[in-house]
This record gives structure tokens, C-alpha cells and sequence, in this order.
């Protein structure tokens, strides 16, 4: 079986056994590809699973070595060595392969990023006016598109979704006045969680619906001007294009939605074990990154207040 055999079995392991989210498998699969490649010019030809049981640990440290030599970042890196020992205990366990070179695998520790939210007034904004301000040069979007973008938004920072959570949700899971039930969703991993819903996000998501009074249960609840799934670089351009005129940060992207809605919490005095539950963290040192945003935040308000400050 030839490497690129290998990773394709592997890929499609990773979707179907695994069910690990469509970024993470195609995020691997340009590493794994990436790997190979390297490997084809390494050993003088396209590596089989022959060859890659008999890889050293020096082996695979020239691939990290050349990488870092292009100007590959640690957070790559670090991805990088994660799929090449996913790919390669996987052979070991379908193939009965040796995987000696795993015992040298090292790879770099990249430090995780601090989340950049928006302030609470921003964010509030953000969502309510999104789908509303338009630059002057262009034509103005349908009705039903403005209504669209603001119950997205307002999803986005009323329940702290991940925008491919929010995008995958049916007109049946739709969460309406007159319901206090949960918002059920399925997060990375295929895990699902119940999160609650403001008030203020079930009127928005009514008053996009409102404009589609046939829209049946099985469709999109975000849909595109086609009529089809929502894509998230529609999501994302609506934000790029209101931050611009709003005069907000560049960090204001559909992400920054949920880093705000944990990051306010939090100052809010919502306990970290809640808010991992409610972002469907599979581990708490993953929330535990807003406690530093936070911090900051407090130090800059006591610099800012105290009168020994200065």
C-alpha cells in the first residue's frame, strides 16, 4: 500500500470512526500530504508502508527541521506532529506495523493563544446592528438577509456557538418565544450539549423566520442567497464589512462572538466549570484562557480608576 493510500484510509478513519470535525480532517490531511511529500524527496521515492515503518525518529525530525526552515509557526508544527502520530499508530494498529520512530517524536509546545473579545457595548453592537449598516457604495441587502445576519450574530454572542454550530442548526431546532427549552447542538466530535437561550436571540431568530413563513422544518435555519446551507465566509465578509465602517477591531470575526460571550461571563462571576459546559470544552485548561483575558481586563480598569494607578 502506498503512503497516499495510507493517509486516504486514515482520512476517511478520522471522519467516520473518530467523527472528527471537517476543518480537523482537512487540516491533517494538507499535514499528512505535507509529510509525504517531504518524505518522496527524503528517501528518493513515494514512501510505502514499508518504507514508513521503517522510519527513524531523525527522519521524521528532518521533516519538523525543514518545516520550521519555511517558516512554518509552533502552532502548525505542534498540529503537524499530532497527525503524523495519529497516522502512524493508526498503521500500527491496521497494518500491524512497527512505529519505533515514535518513541523520538518531540514536538514544540506552542503556547495557547489568548482569546481577544470585544468589550460587552461592542458586542452587544455587533449583533444588533450587523445586518443593518451597509457601506453607502453598495446596494442595500434584502430584508431577509439583514434579519438573517442579526439572529446569527446574536446567536453567536447570546449562546458563545462555534459558527459551524450555529450553521449546522435546521429550521426545526429553531429556539422561539414562548419556549424555555434549551438550544440543542452538536459541538467538535460530534458532542452534543443543551445550552439556554436569551430572550433577546429567540425574538431575533422569529423575526428572520417571520420573513420565510414557508420554510419547511428539515432546511437550514441559516440559509444563503441560494437557498442553500449558509457559508461561513458569507458569515465572516458581513462582520469584515461592518467592523469597518463601525470602526471596530480587526479581532471582531464570527470567533470573536464567542470569546466575548465566555469572557463576559466570566467577568460576570460565572464559575469556570459552567462556562466549559456551556462552550462544550472537552477540557477545562481550555477555558481556563479566559481567566487570563479577564485578568487583563481587570488590571486595565484599575490603572485606569485607582488614583496611585499612574
Amino acid at each position: 500500500m502506498t503512503g497516499a493510500e495510507a493517509r486516504a484510509r486514515w482520512l476517511d478513519w478520522l471522519a467516520r470512526e473518530r467523527r472528527a470535525a471537517t476543518n480537523t480532517v482537512e487540516a491533517y490531511g494538507r499535514d499528512l500530504r505535507d509529510f509525504l511529500g517531504f518524505l518522496t524527496g527524503h528517501l528518493g521515492e513515494e514512501p510505502d508502508t514499508a518504507a514508513l515503518a521503517g522510519l527513524r525518529a531523525a527522519d521524521l525530525r528532518g521533516f519538523l527541521a525543514a518545516r520550521a526552515a519555511e517558516g512554518v509557526g509552533t502552532a502548525t508544527l505542534a498540529r503537524q506532529v499530532a497527525a503524523i502520530r495519529s497516522f502512524l499508530r493508526y498503521l500500527g494498529r491496521t497494518e500491524g506495523l512497527p512505529t519505533p520512530a515514535l518513541g523520538g517524536l518531540r514536538g514544540p509546545r506552542p503556547k495557547p493563544p489568548v482569546p481577544r473579545a470585544l468589550t460587552p457595548a461592542q458586542a452587544r453592537e455587533a449583533a444588533a446592528q450587523v445586518g443593518t449598516v451597509h457601506d453607502p457604495a453598495r446596494s442595500e441587502a434584502p430584508a431577509e438577509q439583514a434579519a438573517r445576519d442579526i439572529a446569527l450574530f446574536t446567536l453567536l454572542y447570546g449562546c458563545g456557538l462555534r459558527i459551524s454550530e450555529a450553521l449546522a442548526l435546521d429550521v426545526r431546532d429553531a429556539p422561539l418565544p414562548g419556549s424555555e427549552a434549551g438550544l440543542r447542538v452538536v459541538g467538535k466530535g460530534a458532542k452534543p450539549r443543551v445550552v439556554p437561550v436569551l430572550p433577546v436571540v429567540r425574538q431575533a431568530i422569529a423575526d428572520y423566520l417571520a420573513l420565510r413563513p414557508a420554510a419547511g422544518p428539515g432546511e437550514p435555519l441559516f440559509r444563503g442567497a441560494r437557498g442553500g446551507r449558509l457559508d461561513p465566509a458569507v458569515a465572516q465578509k458581513a462582520i469584515r464589512d461592518y467592523r469597518r465602517l463601525a470602526g471596530l477591531p480587526e479581532h471582531a470575526t464570527p470567533h470573536a462572538m464567542r470569546h466575548s460571550f465566555a469572557t463576559h461571563l466570566l467577568g460576570g462571576g460565572g464559575d469556570l466549570r459552567s462556562i466549559q459546559e456551556l462552550l462544550g470544552h472537552a477540557s477545562l485548561s481550555t477555558t481556563q484562557r479566559y481567566t487570563v483575558v479577564d485578568a487583563a481586563g481587570l488590571l486595565a480598569t484599575w490603572r485606569k480608576a485607582h488614583p496611585r494607578a499612574g
